[in-house]
């Protein structure tokens, strides 16, 4: 059985869709149907139904999901340690881009020290791909912000650090009142595809705030940067590297509660690579903050 046809199962449940499979794979979506077709036949059993526009598991394709999964992981271990000569291999981590240059660099320069012959390979992308990159097997572990959905059996995410949301202004607007920015200055917004910009959305619509937008990006140092060059205010998590820098901009904490946006790791809990991530994890929090309750007392979210 040729293990990229399982990778081509397996994608196809994680994201719904031929189409998105295969362009998560770089194939076409023919060659994706052609290789669950030949699954299919290998196994017996039809895997995958169309459901409107979506693919789904038949039943049979369910029974298969959590071995497949596993078998690519101890293909991938198996390839990892060959090619290394180590026992661990390479550790393969995912990284949101706000986190990039904000969070990777310093927790990978203290990993390093407590393991100088660990090889990284660094796969940057939105949060919710590099979730499901985790729990298809293609990736050991993942910074991301937190899952807004439950995380699968055998994975999970841990609470690093928490961002609330604070409007940021040119520095000559340093005094003024937050919400009085963002009802009469042009407003920068914050992409509404990621959390964040969700829960500035949220905010403006709990609070009656009617913004003037300017324009909508997604990169908080792009954001940072437009605010410095007077095109406006925005609201957004109070991301550190804005602060350092050395931008002409203010931060105006918000006069209600602030929604939080929450940076974590993901990482499959079983595994060779199990006690990499959680050294990853615990230096991470020794940088950036504090183990919330739910770490303190090892709850794991499932579905």
């Amino acid at each position: 059985m040729d293990v990229r046809f399982l990778q081509s199962f397996v994608t196809v449940v994680d994201v719904g869709s031929l189409a998105e499979a295969a362009r998560r794979l770089d194939l076409t979506p023919a060659a994706i149907a052609a290789r669950l077709h030949s699954l299919e036949e290998q196994l017996g059993a039809p895997l995958v139904k169309r459901a409107g526009r979506s693919v789904l598991p038949t039943e049979a394709g369910m029974r298969i999901l959590d071995r497949a999964r596993q078998v690519l992981r101890d293909v991938r271990d198996m390839s990892a340690v060959a090619s290394a000569g180590a026992a661990l291999g390479e550790f393969r981590l995912g990284v949101f881009v706000s986190a990039m240059t904000g969070i990777m660099p310093p927790v990978l320069a203290r990993l390093y020290r407590q393991h100088p012959d660990v090889s990284f390979f660094v796969k940057p992308g939105g949060s919710v791909e590099l979730c499901h990159s985790v729990t298809n097997g293609e990736l050991d572990a993942a910074l991301v912000v937190e899952p807004q959905f439950a995380v699968a059996k055998g994975y999970r995410w841990a609470q690093i650090l928490e961002e609330p949301l604070v409007v940021v202004a040119p520095k000559s607007m340093a005094t003024r009142d937050p919400h009085e920015l963002l009802a009469n200055e042009p407003f920068i917004r914050y992409e509404r595809s990621v959390l964040g910009g969700q829960l500035a959305d949220r905010y403006l619509r709990d609070h009656g705030i009617h913004p003037h937008q300017r324009l909508e990006v997604d990169g908080l140092m792009a954001i940072a940067t437009l605010v410095s060059e007077g095109l406006g205010v925005a609201l957004v998590p109070d991301w550190a590297p804005m602060w350092k820098s050395g931008l002409r901009i203010a931060r105006r904490p918000l006069p209600a509660r602030a929604p939080v946006r929450r940076v974590g790791l993901i990482w499959a809990t079983q595994g060779p690579r199990a006690s990499l991530a959680e050294a990853l994890l615990a230096e991470a929090i020794a940088l950036f903050g504090k183990p919330s309750a739910a770490q303190k007392t090892g709850r794991t979210r499932r579905r």
